[in-house]
């Protein structure tokens, strides 16, 4: 052991306990030492002992086989001696004493002053039960866990108002560690509470394991509470940039941030100025930093009250993709209701919608569909108004981890319709099509619409077009949807707006788009009584298959009104329907085929059955329902006709001034041949 004194000069000898001094003769000595008495190895430690004033010499003991090593150090009268130990290690650890020497002979020893070196063993680790966020006057359990067998645990509170607290140590055979549980409290809000624990073998009491991290009990306390905010937003991507900022009043020195269920603070910042905030980053987010979180602020003069909470989601976690549509239509009047529909094929125990990944809507159970074999959830919406216009979109999770999700649904936007008049909407090539034949569909309005739209039912597409004018004042927009597929079939409705404003007009009907050959039969197709009929008689078409089809469609080759619907009837191992006519007219008269098609896929038919033709003969009957016909646009139609109009004018007052030249000359002969007369 070296020690080093810069003031005093010789070395002494060893002595024992009973060497001859004139103990009891003098007050005794204090002995301190620095930086504290529990020093971490390889720290520099100085021994202070202090007598009366005019002490010629100081001796400094270190207790050890029941002897005291004894340094003796002689200089000028002086009231301290220093006793320096460079780069301490655990054979420096023990007990220590110190006299000092007058001309009256040496005075009784000082107390003992023990000296802990830390950092002999691994370090154990330090967490609060359950949390460590603690009311005022409350108390906490504070849990000391090492791996180091047959050892005492101790804890010690660090700042101005030092305590420890000691306890032996108890196996825990589930974790294999051996622990001590600290009860610490009451607990007040106007100072910290940072703690640290040690293990050490009772054998060496003073050679103490490395300390736990330290723990910093976080009190609500009464001051003002501050600020939590998190960047870019609190449903971010997995593996993104996530900074979490806590502003405090202007007096606060110091924020903690704490994540819900965690036994330690998350991470400790001071604040920045002239703002006051203390900037929390993390570089990239993993599943452990979803969650809740709170801020707390430490001054002078105390604890703040704890922020409101900030929630953190990750998105990402589950691969399996939900989808989210709107039943029956994306676009929905002001005060009707409409229910978006999550699903997925994966079975989430949840599922919750978001609107523009801001705000949490709700968050619903899912529900198993069986014949389709997928998890879903509907979420109604009352009473729409224009708030609900946005991007939505629908994530699932599951209940042990609230706050990990799936990766997103694609978005789906919503669109507001007010109770302007609905569009019309029409097909150029008819609602049965074969597959790869063309289709366009044509959104027309007798109002000024600047935009159109057309949506299939189910799906998420909303495809927008300018609007065209025609000479007869219309609003027109084609739609090209061909060549068409199985994935074409469907209903389709469109819309109008105006530019000036986000909301859209009341939907045109629905129209059905038909594929066919997609079910490998066709059904037959008959005429009762007979194909040719008189105008005025009741005729009967019936549909059959040997095949399962739930319901068959008879169409009309030319017709513009939507093709006839019916269910099938089982008769004699046999699927029909009879498609009945009363006092039919010659509009009547045409080509004719029917379909089938099946429950689970109604805009996907049969092959066309064989044609048949009706014949109606007498009177000419008018339709019930006229054709309506797309209009056909041509460039002609739809330009400026100024100048033509224009040029008709000047033709007509031309005629008139003609016409006018022509009376004023037979009203002159006229009167000349009156005169004349007279004569």
């Amino acid at each position: 052991m070296t020690f080093t004194c810069t003031a005093l000069l010789r070395l002494g000898l060893i002595v024992s306990l009973w060497t001859t001094v004139l103990a009891g003769t003098l007050p005794k000595p204090v002995l301190t030492v620095q930086p504290d008495s529990v020093v971490y190895k390889q720290t520099t430690v100085t021994f202070f002992c202090e007598g009366p004033t005019g002490a010629k010499a100081y001796r400094l003991y270190k207790e050890e086989n029941q002897k005291l090593k004894n340094t003796e150090f002689l200089q000028n009268p002086k009231n301290q001696a220093e006793f320096s130990i460079l780069k301490i290690d655990q054979k420096h650890s023990g007990q220590y004493r110190c006299q000092y020497q007058t001309h009256d002979g040496w005075s009784e020893f000082s107390d003992s002053l023990e000296l802990v070196v830390t950092g002999v063993y691994s370090k154990p680790s330090l967490s609060a039960q359950p949390s460590p966020v603690v009311t005022e006057a409350g108390n906490v359990t504070l849990q000391c866990v090492s791996g180091q067998a047959y050892h005492r645990l101790v804890l010690t509170k660090e700042g101005p108002q030092k305590l420890s607290w000691m306890l032996d140590s108890q196996y825990n055979r589930y974790s294999g560690q051996f622990q001590a549980p600290f009860s610490v409290g009451p607990v007040t809000s106007r100072q910290r509470w940072t703690f640290r624990c040690y293990s050490f073998n009772k054998n060496r009491p003073q050679w103490w394991s490395e300390p736990s991290d330290p723990l910093e009990l976080l009190v609500s306390g009464s001051l003002h509470k501050p600020t939590i905010k998190v960047e870019p937003g609190f449903v971010v991507t997995y593996t993104s940039a996530v900074t979490i900022w806590c502003q405090g009043t202007m007096d606060a020195e110091i924020c903690f941030l704490h994540k819900a269920g965690s036994q330690k603070p998350l991470d400790t910042e001071t604040l920045e100025k002239p703002e006051n905030k203390a900037k929390f980053s993390i570089p990239s987010v993993t599943q452990q930093h979803g969650g809740q979180y709170r801020c707390y602020c430490y001054s002078s003069a105390g604890w703040s009250e704890r922020s409101d909470t900030l929630e953190l989601v990750l998105t990402g976690i589950y691969y399996n993709k939900p989808s989210l549509t709107a039943l029956l239509s994306p676009v929905v009047t002001v005060g009707e209701n409409m229910t978006l529909q999550c699903v997925s094929q994966e079975g989430y125990d949840k599922f919750i919608l978001t609107k523009e990944d801001q705000k949490f809507l709700s968050s619903l159970n899912s529900q198993h569909i069986y014949h389709i074999r997928q998890w879903q959830a509907l979420f109604p919406i009352d009473h729409v108004t224009h708030n609900h216009r946005g991007t939505f979109r629908c994530y699932g999770y599951y209940n042990h981890t609230p706050h990990l999700w799936s990766v997103p649904s694609e978005p789906l936007e919503i669109h507001i319709s007010g109770l302007s008049k609905k569009p019309s909407l029409l097909s150029h090539q008819g609602q049965i099509l074969d597959p790869g034949k063309g289709l366009t569909l044509q959104c027309c309005s007798d109002i000024n619409n600047d935009r159109l739209a057309l949506y299939k039912l189910g799906g998420v597409d909303f495809t927008q077009k300018g609007g065209q004018w025609t000479q007869s004042g219309l609003s027109l927009a084609n739609f090209t949807l061909g060549p068409v597929s199985s994935s074409t079939g469907g209903q389709y409705r469109c819309y109008g707006a105006h530019n000036l404003s986000s909301e859209w007009s009341a939907s045109s009907d629905t129209l059905d788009i038909l594929i066919t050959g997609q079910l490998p039969f066709s059904p037959s197709l008959s005429v009762k009584p007979n194909s040719t009929v008189h105008s005025g008689d009741n005729v009967t078409l019936l549909c059959q298959s040997t095949f399962k089809v739930d319901t068959f469609i008879l169409s009309k080759k030319g017709a513009a009104q939507q093709p006839q619907r019916l269910k099938s009837k089982s008769e004699a191992s046999e699927f029909q329907a009879e498609f009945s006519m009363s006092a039919v007219t010659s509009a009547l008269s045409g080509t004719y085929r029917c379909y089938g098609s099946q429950d689970s896929s109604p805009y996907l038919l049969t092959q066309a059955s064989d044609p048949v033709e009706l014949t109606v003969s007498g009177s000419f009957g008018a339709s019930s329902l006229p054709p309506s016909r797309p209009i056909p646009i041509d460039d002609s139609e739809i330009q400026d006709h100024t100048v033509e109009n224009l040029i008709r004018m000047g033709f007509a007052v031309m005629i008139l001034i003609v016409l006018g030249i022509q009376v004023f000359e037979a009203w002159g002969s006229q009167k000349r041949a009156q005169r004349a007369a007279e004569k």
